[in-house]
């Protein structure tokens, strides 16, 4: 089974605007849930998250941040 991702980001942000391009470029027909949650809506996770958005998390658990790394996001998949 596929988990769903979670993409963290922030609005205005270009790296999180590319990482979510390469992400849907790399994988357009994937049977997978992927939201996206703005961190400056809660102010616990704009705490958690800081500056180290974009954050992308698979069944709770980081798979890569700052910049989109697809083998990780394979091997989180389980492709």
């Amino acid at each position: 089974m596929i988990p769903d991702l979670v993409l963290y980001v922030r609005a205005g942000c270009h790296l999180c605007e590319q990482f979510l391009l390469d992400l849907t470029l790399d994988f357009p027909s994937l049977e997978v849930t992927l939201r996206t949650v703005d961190v400056d809506t809660d102010p616990g996770l704009a705490a958690a998250y800081g500056l180290r958005v974009p954050v992308l998390a698979a069944a709770g658990q980081v798979v890569c941040e700052g910049r989109y790394d697809r083998p990780r996001v394979v091997a989180a998949l389980g492709l």
